[in-house]
């Protein structure tokens, strides 16, 4: 494989530069956040512009803006910064309690809820100088997602959305409904015919991004009369409460949060299956130690979960 000049010609601290420069847009400020002198970062700013053949920021009154080169750019900066972090975070050995370390796990609010939790003790229990953001799973997850797990360090989501990546299977949940706690057309049982006629609070309501069960309404002949739509199953009850609405929820998020929702969990009227979590992660993190060592934290805490119910 024959070298890459311009990598061998370019000075990747300058990168750092850039990705702090196009988010402040302020040299005064980028020096700063990089803890360098101003006169540094207008070297490094003049060297880019050279580079690039562009101004990139550009004055507009008292504040800078950037060009629309600048713009193509800013859109690429932080992944490619990330993509860097994480070669260099790589190592032969992984010793949680010393290491300092973070791992970025995309997924619902759902997961982060019930799951989180417990991920979040263990982690403080055992490496205290690893870090967890957690990030909101989102449609372009899904239509993108070769590209998004070589920016992060997995996803969790239900069978069903991914394929052809590595997974480490978690937990199940079952299907339930939710409405009103003073609905007074909905008795101890739903029907089938009140799915079709009741208003819906729908996640996503989109072509790739759904709920499994609701899926499986429309393959039953039901075709959901959706008045909200939301993107997190937090917010649905509270969307539900006082009104005539229903959703579908994940068991276990829906009994932790119904007091507080003011609303009642309900058997689904159907033959609803169950929701199959699992961590998904590129395959370049196979013979990761650190990340083998995520993974197995993972299906601990998945395994408490289900000791749990």
């Amino acid at each position: 494989m024959s070298v890459d000049r311009l990598l061998v010609n370019l000075d990747l601290n300058l990168l750092v530069t850039l990705d702090v420069l196009l988010r402040e847009r302020n040299v005064t400020r980028a020096a700063e956040q990089l803890g360098c002198s101003q006169p540094t970062v207008s070297a490094a700013l003049a060297r880019l512009r050279r580079h690039f053949g562009d101004e990139l920021l550009h004055r507009a009154g008292s504040r800078y803006e950037l060009t629309p080169l600048a713009v193509q750019v800013a859109a690429r900066t932080p992944p490619a910064v990330e993509g860097i972090r994480r070669v260099f975070d790589v190592r032969a050995e992984f010793d949680p309690a010393t290491v300092e370390r973070e791992f970025t796990i995309i997924t619902s609010d759902y997961a982060v809820a019930v799951l989180g939790p417990i991920v979040a003790r263990l982690v403080a229990e055992r490496a205290p100088g690893v870090r967890l953001r957690m990030q909101q799973t989102g449609p372009h997850v899904v239509d993108h997602a070769t590209e998004t797990l070589r920016t992060v360090d997995g996803v969790i989501l239900p069978h069903g959305f991914l394929a052809d990546m590595p997974y480490t299977d978690l937990y199940e949940d079952r299907w339930v409904c939710v409405v009103a706690r003073d609905n007074p057309a909905v008795g101890e049982r739903l029907t089938l015919a009140q799915l079709r006629e009741m208003p819906w609070v729908m996640l996503y309501h989109r072509p790739t991004a759904f709920a499994p069960a609701a899926q499986q309404l429309r393959m039953i002949g039901i075709e959901p009369r959706v008045d909200i739509v939301v993107d997190g199953f937090l917010q649905m009850p509270f969307l539900i409460a006082g009104s005539d609405r229903i959703a579908l929820l994940q068991e276990q998020l829906a009994r932790r949060i119904a007091d507080a929702g003011g609303v009642r969990v309900l058997e689904c009227p159907f033959d609803a299956v169950p929701l199959a979590e699992a961590f998904w992660w590129h395959p370049m993190y196979r013979s990761d130690v650190a990340h083998a060592w995520l993974r197995e934290l993972l299906m601990e805490a998945a395994d408490e979960l289900k000791a749990a119910r």
